[in-house]
């Protein structure tokens, strides 16, 4: 091997582990979404499971404004994400009188996420 074709070889294999360290060092930065998400869509569950868990009678009538996410007892949980449960009562399913609960989710990056349940007077 020449001087010259080794200079050309550690040129072009300087570039490709550049390149690879780049796209390495994109996917890491974004390693922390997947996370977000899946707490969102925990949060998102777990509100929509206790709503859904109460009474017809006793569900909420009208949208609540984005809020604090919050356990059963008041107190805040997982700071940065906001909660919002909106109310729509002139759903029908197939001709059934029914309401619809969508809760939105934002996490601290300003991602939402939007789960629907529909509950029927039954």
């Amino acid at each position: 091997m020449t001087l010259v074709e080794l200079v050309i070889t550690i040129v072009v294999i300087g570039i490709a582990a550049a390149a690879m360290f780049s796209a390495m060092a994109s996917i890491t930065g974004r390693s922390a979404d997947p996370m977000l998400r899946q707490q969102s869509l925990a949060l998102a569950d777990a509100y929509l499971e206790a709503i859904s868990a109460r009474a017809y009678a006793d569900l909420p009538a009208a949208a609540q404004a984005a809020q604090a996410a919050q356990d059963i007892n008041g107190n805040a949980i997982l700071p940065g994400y906001q909660v919002a449960v909106g109310v729509d009562t002139t759903v029908t399913l197939d001709g059934t009188p029914a309401t619809r609960i969508r809760v939105t989710v934002s996490d601290p990056s300003g991602q939402t996420l939007s789960l629907d349940g529909f509950r029927t007077n039954y």
